[in-house]
Parts: C-alpha cells; sequence; structure tokens
C-alpha cells in the first residue's frame, strides 16, 4: 500500500464521527420522490450534496429535470476517468406504525449480531451508500490535495418512482457523462463479511398471449369433447417450452449463451452456497431448474422461460360448466449473456403459432421494449483493480451475479456504451423499501475505506498501463 492510500484510511478512522454525523444530515431530508408533498425536500437534498462535492472541490451544480433535480459534480485526476452513480431519492416511511422510531431522525443503535447499525429511511438505500464513495473522496482530497483518477459523479432524485427524467438526461448529457466505465453502489454484500463484486445482470423479455378458439363460451355438455378447449391448449403449448431435462425448447433461445469462465465458477464454488438450503427457505426441496446446473448458477447465469399468470373460463365460486372461448397467459424470460430478447419473444410466438389448430389464433400483447443482459467481463482491470482493493479491505471478496436486473445499469450501457462495476455494502436483511430500514455500521465503516482503495487501485491501474505503455 502506497503512503497515500495510508494517510486517507487513517483520515477515515479518525473523522467516523464527522462522516456519520453528515451521512445523518443527509437523511433528515425527507426526500421522498414518488410524493409531489416532498418535491422541496428533494431540491434540498440535491442542494446539501451539490454543496458538499463544491466544498471538497468538485465543480459541482443542481441539474433541473422535469422532475426531481440531477446533482452532477467533477473533478479532474489522472486516468481512468470514472462515473459514480447513486440516487439521494428514498422510499416513503408507511407504513408509519411500524417504525420504532421517527424514519427521519436517524440514530446509532445496538444491532442484533452485537454490532451497531444505522437506523433510518435511506440508511441503506441509498443514502449511506452513495455517502461511502463521497467520504472516501474527501479522505483523498483532505490527506493528498487530489483523487488518483477523474471523477464524474451523478446522483439521481427518481431511483425510487421510476428514474422518469434520467434516460432523456444522459442522452441530453452524453458528453459530459461518458467515461471510462461507470461504477455504482447501490447492490448487496454475500454476506455480513463478504462484499460481492456484481459482474452480471439478467435481462427481460415479456408479454402476454390470449388463445382464442371458439366465438363463445361453450356449454361443455353439449360441445365438450367436439370444441377445442384453448385452457388445455394453451397449457400444452406453455409445457412444450420445456424438455424433460428442464431446457427451454424455443427455437434459437441458447445463442449468445455463454459459459461461466473457470475463475468464476471457482469463486462460486467458494462461496459455499447450499441449493438445499436456498430452495428450504421457501418451502421447497426438489432443484427444477436445467439438468446439471447447480441452482446459483441458475439464478446468476441461466436463462430461464417462466409462466407468471394463467386465466381463462369461469374462475368464481362454485361451479360452471363452460369450454371457454379464450386463454390468457403472461410469459416472462430472463436473459443472459448475448441473447437478444426480441428474438427470444420471436422464437415464443413461433413455438406458439407453430403449434396451434387452424381454427384456433394467438394473439400477443402487453410486449415491453425488453433488455439486454448485462455482463462486464470478469477479468478486465477494473474489475482486477477493484476485487484486489476489496480483497485487502475485507480479506476477500465475491464475484457475484444477480438474477434481476437494474435498469440504470442498461441505460449506461444502451445511452453512454459504458461497462459498469457495481460494488454495495448492504445486507440482504437491512429492511430496504421497510420499516426500520438498517445499514450496518461495519458496512458504512468498511465501505469508505473500501472506496479509498478501489479508487486507488484503479489509479495505480492507469499507472501501470502507462508504464507498459512506455
Amino acid at each position: 500500500m502506497k503512503n497515500s492510500d495510508t494517510a486517507a484510511l487513517d483520515y477515515i478512522e479518525t473523522h467516523l464521527d464527522d462522516t456519520l454525523e453528515r451521512l445523518f444530515a443527509l437523511m433528515r431530508v425527507q426526500s421522498v420522490s414518488t410524493d409531489p408533498a416532498y418535491a422541496r425536500e428533494c431540491q434540498k437534498a440535491a442542494a446539501l450534496l451539490a454543496a458538499e462535492l463544491s466544498d471538497i472541490g468538485f465543480d459541482a451544480r443542481v441539474a433541473q429535470t422535469p422532475g426531481h433535480p440531477m446533482v452532477v459534480a467533477h473533478h479532474d485526476g489522472p486516468g481512468p476517468h470514472v462515473l459514480f452513480y447513486g440516487h439521494y431519492d428514498v422510499q416513503p416511511v408507511d407504513p408509519i406504525e411500524l417504525w420504532r422510531r421517527d424514519p427521519f431522525d436517524p440514530s446509532l443503535e445496538d444491532g442484533a449480531n452485537g454490532g451497531e447499525i444505522i437506523v433510518g429511511r435511506g440508511a441503506s438505500d441509498d443514502k449511506g451508500q452513495l455517502r461511502t464513495f463521497v467520504e472516501a473522496c474527501r479522505a483523498w482530497k483532505e490527506t493528498t490535495g487530489a483523487l488518483p483518477c477523474k471523477v464524474t459523479i451523478l446522483f439521481e432524485g427518481e431511483e425510487e418512482s421510476g428514474s422518469v427524467s434520467l434516460e432523456p438526461f444522459l442522452r441530453e448529457h452524453a458528453q459530459e457523462l461518458k467515461a471510462d466505465f461507470a461504477l455504482i453502489c447501490d447492490t448487496l454484500m454475500w454476506d455480513a463479511d463478504t462484499p460481492g463484486l456484481t459482474i452480471g445482470l439478467r435481462g427481460m423479455a415479456a408479454g402476454e398471449v390470449t388463445i382464442k378458439a371458439a366465438r363463445r363460451d361453450l356449454h361443455s355438455g353439449l360441445y365438450g369433447g367436439a370444441a377445442r378447449n384453448p385452457i388445455q391448449l394453451l397449457a400444452t403449448i406453455l409445457g412444450e417450452m420445456k424438455d424433460k431435462d428442464g431446457r427451454v425448447t424455443l427455437d434459437g433461445f441458447y445463442d449468445g449463451v455463454d459459459p461461466v469462465p473457470a475463475g468464476v465458477r471457482q469463486s462460486w464454488d467458494a462461496l459455499g452456497f447450499d441449493d438445499a438450503e436456498f430452495l428450504g427457505d421457501v418451502g421447497l426441496r426438489v432443484p427444477a431448474g436445467e439438468a446439471g446446473t447447480d441452482a446459483l448458477e441458475q439464478i446468476w447465469a441461466r436463462p430461464t422461460a417462466e409462466v407468471n399468470g394463467i386465466w381463462g373460463g369461469y374462475t368464481g365460486e362454485g361451479f360452471k360448466t363452460v369450454i371457454p372461448a379464450e386463454a390468457h397467459a403472461k410469459i416472462s424470460f430472463r436473459l443472459v449473456g448475448r441473447q437478444d430478447p426480441d428474438k427470444v419473444w420471436a422464437a415464443f410466438e413461433r413455438h406458439v403459432r407453430d403449434r396451434l389448430p387452424a381454427d384456433c389464433e394467438a394473439v400477443f400483447t402487453s410486449r415491453g421494449p425488453g433488455s439486454p443482459a448485462v455482463t462486464v467481463p470478469s477479468d478486465s482491470p477494473a474489475v482486477a483493480a477493484t476485487r484486489g482493493a476489496l480483497d485487502a479491505e475485507w480479506g476477500k471478496a465475491a464475484l457475484i451475479g444477480c438474477g434481476g436486473g437494474i435498469p440504470v445499469v442498461t441505460s449506461i450501457r444502451s445511452i453512454l456504451d459504458m461497462d459498469t462495476v457495481l460494488v454495495g455494502f448492504a445486507l440482504a436483511d437491512d429492511n430496504i423499501h421497510s420499516p426500520n430500514e438498517k445499514y450496518e455500521l461495519k458496512s458504512f465503516h468498511k465501505g469508505m475505506r473500501s472506496w479509498v482503495r478501489i479508487l486507488g487501485g484503479l489509479g495505480e491501474m492507469a499507472q501501470a498501463k502507462q508504464v507498459e505503455a512506455a
């Protein structure tokens, strides 16, 4: 470790009370983005952050949007150039009666596991998380007068209410926000002692299908056996989307699905994930995914075909002996690697139409735009530098996937053409979006130290590249 890293880390140690008070000041601002009654509070939070960033040497401003404002800040430095994203808005606090204290009166309390916890709305999502990065920048500036790499910061005020203004803002300010890659601190750790470095997010293709048969509902005594039952037909067609080994049968479905790299697989194996415990927690025992893959690989690195809802005919109390005229289903596909959402959905439509009798019709509706998966190369220099910094602080870090998606990551990829390194210090039991939201003091403390190390590691990465080029 260089002396500059040591000085910045020492600053974190000697100023922890100050950093906590700055976090509490931000948490006291009631920046609930979804409720218009709190619009002034959102403005207040943006102004507070912009002023803080200006105080530590950033060129910072509050940028107005049709909704809540963005905070944009720039600080020069050697390469690489990183864009850090976070959000200052928070979820509503309802139901208020379940909180132990005022949600906007943050406090430090004793946690169930023996350590101290920060309690209040926004503690973990995302004020505590974004604060770890800001305080790491402050530690570097206070001890060296500079940052080890060039930093642009973007704080959003609508993440909890749909991010309506985000993509238009990214497009309008693409040249200003473009960097070598983005950093996001709005994700989870693997466990309380192991930070996660997320290298994959699954994409999505989804919509509805309706099978139409007779012109009207039919009496099952008069027409039963002779008339087509669209519920049975739809169930058969959907059942044929998978074979006996759990593989999806749609033509070309696995185009772009790559095997898990050996190094990543090794990292996952070291996590000690227990399939039986994972399924047992929700009352299941038998894995249902593709044969030959464990549950962790299925949720992080394999695509899915799911029936999310199915209905038709009479579903009220009692019994009505009809053959319905229509049957409906909601279908979604989680995507990985280089799968194309449009091609996957088109393959599903062909799968359905190829199995329709001549006198039946399929109608497809409610199709959203879809989103491709996001994959960050596990061997990229940015990932390697970040993982090394996390290993140095925590003793170990895990390369992990995410079964869902994070919209801002997709937006950054599609609009700014940048990869994103996702590092978060929240825990699954932080009560995000729920009463009594918390953030472990350990997560906050070591999160700041981690970002000090990451910034230093990224700067060293650039220096090594320059020496190599020379």
